[in-house]
């Protein structure tokens, strides 16, 4: 039996990066981490900017009127630009920050876990507070876009090509 020339067979797809289909990684952490961010943002926004407030004035956040707009919008353009590929670094940094606010002032006393059974009863589960794992999962596929690049189907790609061309 011959050996199999390098990048093919069983051991090349399970251990090598599968170069043709990486370029797609991106634009998967772009969909759930901007629509994540975007259904957070129309959250607050349809509960009511100020109901938020008030939860960010029991925390001890400053200006939580200012806040609460402030992080509505940031959730949902930020989300809206991290979907479609904008301005990928600049519309992470404000994001990065309503995550370690939401990290230290929310989740952190609560531990690791997002999911916490509680019981159930009558078969529906009951769940206790969140912890900051998902917080930690957007900040890492945050910094991976950061680091990577908004990838195919964005607009940052878009506008380094035809910056690309001109130069």
């Amino acid at each position: 039996m011959s050996a199999s020339p390098a990048g093919t067979g069983l051991a090349s797809l399970l251990f090598e990066r599968p170069s043709r289909f990486s370029r797609w990684a991106p634009l998967v952490l772009r969909l759930v981490i901007g629509g994540g961010f975007m259904q957070h943002g129309f959250a607050k926004l349809l509960r009511g900017p100020e109901m938020f407030a008030g939860i960010l004035a029991a925390i001890g956040v400053p200006a939580p009127e200012l806040m609460s707009w402030l992080t509505v919008a940031i959730e949902i353009l930020g989300g809206f630009a991290i979907v479609i590929g904008a301005f990928v670094t600049l519309a992470s940094i404000p994001m990065i920050v309503v995550l370690l606010v939401a990290t230290f002032t929310v989740h952190l006393p609560y531990g690791f876990s997002s999911i916490k059974l509680m019981s159930v009863q009558g078969g529906v589960a009951h769940f206790g507070q969140p912890g900051y794992e998902c917080d930690l999962l957007y900040l890492a596929g945050l910094v991976t876009l950061v680091l990577s690049g908004a990838g195919t189907w964005s607009i940052d790609r878009i506008i380094a090509g035809g910056l690309n061309r001109s130069s």
